[in-house]
């Protein structure tokens, strides 16, 4: 059975698998296959065309007036084009309601006079006449092949008819909703109608209908007699080829002359234009058009093969057959999967490049890859095992974190290293009315105590941390080292948050056991420490020691004293202040020290409540402030409007200070005091 599971033929069940998940075809998998057709497509070197995006943008709206704008102005605006030499104008703008300013018929007028397409949007309800649409359909019974909608938002009859071309401004985005192929035709009520783009063709063309053959499949051929055929896909659509470019101008600023260009105009500015999701981005609507009406122009045809799918999956079956016989001889089938992967990526480029023909290379390169990586992964299960059992043997001698270092380098061990680390000193709070509560019950005392420490190492072990020592029932714990950690002061702040939550996890607990309720204190610090083996020839272990370590064991020890279950050192905030909601809390010498350090607590909160933790935060700030300035009376009455807040987390602390600030007024300071506290005691 053993030589079986690591035998690369397992790797079959990792092909059976890629095949059927390219087979079902997933829309996470079509996804992945779209992104990258758009890499390809975009990727085409760019074709300037004649055309012209005309944006209604804000400084319009400032040169004509606000939106909509009133029809006469639109009739000027069709004028100023043809005057300045457009060669046809497409107006992107739905004008399904008369015009509140009465310029319907100026703009009828002048749509009569100059040839004009407009646009009508397909919708689930039907609002005006169309006009009757231009196309001559053979066998239209099989029209419900292609896309249907149930009704047609059309302009205003007068405007309609008096259009030199009427055209659907609809799209198909595609599964992940990005708008890559563009429906040339669509239905309504049985009734055939070109979309906006190829309707500006055939005005263009100077035609006067779009030929469609429909078959059982949906669209067999299109066509428009004075331009051509147009090739789609069986619902009528087309690729949009995204190096088609146009020139784009504002219509406050346009040019003295446009050369003949088909000219389309569309709204942009803000809260008024929506631009859609393509291949390339976020694009107008009437660039989009813009675009179809390019790649028609060019006869640019971008075609995904019906027998793609098939062809790309057996490729994938047969590529996964060679790298199982293969990869009995590593670097031939390393060699392999790497000819393979890469391959398969330039064989679809070179289709796209040269032919414009649409090959997947994602599944054929993971599927590839998949099967390559468990051809070879199991061969190192076995040694990997063992290694794991060597392991597991020394880990009895000692931890697994010693074990792992020795392993690497036993000299660190022996001679010791000095680094920068973050150091957290915890310690009990209520143990006396809780071993009060056992009595002679030792036992069941001990068991309580490892229920403690349990609770509080889980989250230094989860965090890479190394545990130091268990004095009673304090921890001193480390991170940085053995273990690497780059962010480490937000790694021991982040513990110590955890550690706090397992307390009062592990307190409910007792209580429900009607034992008195227990909390922690600790103290985080960072700084240089001298860290290896330590003690006597006879007994020694593995130790921190360092300035940093002994300030973080009084800071700690402060934490009953100020009314904080953490207290963190100025060092640590610096290196992580914008990870946690940090509060001052003192500036404060340790017994030992002549130069004070500022200690802070961290406050667990979440994002709903963050804006009022800032607010009150300031509050704090001002107060501590006052209090420096020696205007002591005022900083207690903010103390008092601070109890409430922060959740009532630092009533204690606010009450400290307000003894804290009734004592130093009766103290004779100097002027330049510096607000420093000095302790007294450790």
């Amino acid at each position: 059975m053993k030589k079986i599971l690591v035998s690369p033929w397992t790797a079959l069940i990792t092909l059976v698998i890629v095949l059927g998940v390219r087979f079902v075809d997933p829309s996470f998998v079509e996804s992945v296959r779209l992104r990258y057709f758009d890499t390809l497509i975009t990727a085409k070197e760019t074709t300037q065309n004649n055309i012209v995006t005309v944006n209604i943008d804000e400084s319009s709206l400032e040169k004509y007036g606000q939106w909509p704008l009133p029809r006469t102005v639109y009739s000027d605006i069709i004028k100023e084009l043809y005057q300045k030499n457009a060669g046809l104008v497409v107006l992107n703008i739905l004008m399904p309601e008369p015009d509140r300013s009465g310029g319907d018929r100026a703009l009828a007028a002048t749509l009569k006079e100059f040839p004009v397409v407009l646009g009508s949007t397909p919708s689930t309800v039907s609002k005006n006449q169309p006009k009757n649409p231009g196309s001559a359909v053979l066998n239209p019974e099989y029209s419900n092949q292609i896309i249907q909608y149930p009704g047609l938002i059309a302009n205003i009859p007068l405007l309609e008819n008096s259009a030199a071309g009427i055209g659907i401004t609809n799209t198909l985005p595609e599964i992940d909703g990005v708008n890559r192929r563009m429906p040339l035709i669509v239905t309504v009520n049985e009734k055939l109608y070109p979309a906006l783009s190829l309707e500006t063709l055939r005005v263009a063309a100077g035609d006067s209908t779009v030929q469609v053959k429909l078959f059982e499949g949906g669209v067999e051929k299109m066509r428009i007699p004075k331009y051509g055929p147009i090739s789609t896909d069986n619902l009528g659509r087309i690729w949009i080829d995204w190096s088609q470019e146009s020139k784009s101008f504002s219509l406050s600023k346009l040019p003295k002359d446009l050369e003949g260009a088909i000219v389309i105009v569309g709204p942009t500015a803000a809260g008024i234009g929506n631009p859609l999701p393509t291949a390339k981005g976020a694009v107008w609507p009437h660039e989009v058009q813009a675009a179809v009406i390019g790649t028609m122009v060019n006869n640019v045809v971008i075609n995904r093969p019906d027998y793609a799918d098939g062809l790309e999956i057996i490729a994938i079956a047969v590529a996964g057959v060679l790298l199982l016989f293969l990869t009995r001889w590593v670097y031939a089938g390393l060699a392999t999967t790497i000819i393979l992967a890469v391959g398969g990526y330039f064989a679809s480029r070179y289709t796209f490049g040269n032919y414009l023909f649409l090959f997947d290379a994602t599944a054929f390169t993971a599927g590839t890859i998949l099967v390559a990586l468990h051809a070879y992964g199991v061969k190192f299960v076995s040694e990997f095992l063992q290694k794991q059992a060597i392991k597991k043997q020394f880990e009895g001698y000692a931890s697994p974190t010693v074990v792992k270092l020795l392993q690497e380098n036993p000299d660190i061990i022996k001679n010791g290293i000095k680094r920068e680390v973050s150091i957290c000193f915890s310690d009990l709070r209520g143990f006396t009315p809780l071993g009060e509560s056992f009595g002679d019950d030792v036992k069941g005392l001990t068991e309580v105590m490892n229920g403690y420490m349990d609770a509080i190492t889980k989250p230094v072990l989860d965090a890479n941390g190394m545990i130091i020592k268990y004095i009673g029932d304090a921890s001193m714990h480390i991170h940085n080292a053995p273990i690497d950690d780059a962010n480490h002061p937000a790694t021991a702040v982040a513990t110590g948050l955890k550690m706090v939550k397992a307390v009062k996890e592990f307190s409910k607990e007792l209580e429900a056991k009607g034992r008195p309720g227990v909390k922690m204190g600790a103290g985080i610090n960072t700084g240089l420490g001298y860290i290896g083996e330590m003690g006597s020839t006879k007994r020694h272990s593995y130790d921190v020691l360092g300035d940093a370590v002994s300030t973080t064991a009084r800071i700690e020890s402060k934490c009953k004293e100020y009314g904080c279950v953490l207290l963190v050192g100025e060092a640590t905030v610096k290196r992580c202040e914008n990870d946690f909601f940090f509060l001052k809390i003192d500036d404060l010498a340790v017994k030992g020290k002549s130069v004070g350090v500022g200690i802070y607590t961290v406050l667990d909160t979440d994002a709903g409540a963050m804006a009022e933790y800032l607010m009150s935060q300031e509050t704090h700030d001002e107060m501590h402030r006052l209090y420096r300035s020696q205007k002591f009376d005022t900083a207690i009455k903010l103390c008092e409007e601070l109890k409430s807040e922060f959740d009532g987390q630092m009533k204690g602390y606010y009450d400290m200070w307000i003894e804290r600030c009734e004592f130093q007024k009766t103290q004779d300071l100097p002027k330049d005091w510096n607000g420093v506290f000095i302790a007294t005691s450790k």
